[in-house]
């Protein structure tokens, strides 16, 4: 499987139903990772479990349909993934959601209370439910896919630019208790946050075959880029907003 750099670890992936997520299951299972993959639709989980499986024969893919919104459940993921598996060494943030509007006049409130759902309560519960695991790992990584709009918000992207740096800040938060728990030696344990410009797959090009998609990353890029966060020491990594796009 691989090279195996992954090798042993055991990694949840939040919202592994989608794109995005079934690249990064099949890259995580490459390098020889056990991975927990969480979707709130069973059928889509199902999907993305079984296509990373059968890609590598000998892994270890399982799925879980989880209510990410609701605390307890999340929390109760955490610790089952652990009491299974012995360990968690990765929660990688892959929820997503966007909603925008033509200008800043017609910004509507309730995809704020969508979004803020969606983009924040979700870290919240993943990052309350995973911290204290991830901090016991001796290679913990917390792992958020953000947008570069958080950084540079554009006037009808008002709501989804907030709640993705609400989200950013958040995670900055769980890296700096990782910071405070490593004390002189340094954290053992990193959050990170991956920023990109918007996704792109192969359905999308097949719908759009003329669309030019520039500064899209690719979800298998974005995969590669999550494993490699478990390549660099925690100390590089943690509380570092990793760009996969140009920096706006």
């Amino acid at each position: 499987m691989g090279n195996g750099a992954l090798n042993g670890a055991v990694i949840a992936v939040a919202g592994a139903g989608g794109p995005a997520g079934r690249a990064t299951l099949l890259r995580l299972a490459e390098e020889g990772a056990v991975v927990v993959g969480s979707d709130n639709d069973p059928e889509r989980l199902a999907e993305a479990v079984d296509s990373a499986r059968y890609a590598y024969g000998g892994a270890t893919v399982v799925g879980d349909t989880v209510d990410l919104l609701d605390r307890e459940s999340t929390r109760d993921w955490a610790t089952r993934v652990e009491k299974d598996f012995g360990r968690v060494d990765g929660l990688v943030h892959l929820v997503g959601g966007w909603r925008g509007s033509e200008t800043f006049a017609k910004t509507n409130l309730d995809d704020w209370d969508l979004l803020e759902l969606l983009l924040i309560r979700t870290v919240q519960h993943t990052s309350l439910a995973f911290h204290e695991a991830l901090q016991r790992s001796d290679r913990g990584r917390y792992v958020l896919i953000s947008a570069a709009g958080a950084s540079k918000p554009t006037a009808g992207n008002a709501a989804y630019a907030a709640a993705k740096a609400a989200a950013e800040a958040w995670t900055l938060a769980m890296a700096d208790y990782f910071r405070k728990a490593g004390g002189a030696e340094g954290p053992t344990s990193a959050a990170a946050i991956l920023i990109v410009k918007a996704l792109v797959h192969d359905a999308m090009r097949a719908e759009r075959p003329n669309a030019k998609f520039a500064g899209f990353t690719d979800v298998k890029e974005l995969a590669e880029a999550i494993a490699g966060v478990w390549e660099r020491p925690a100390a590089e990594v943690n509380g570092k907003r990793l760009w996969l796009t140009e920096k706006p």
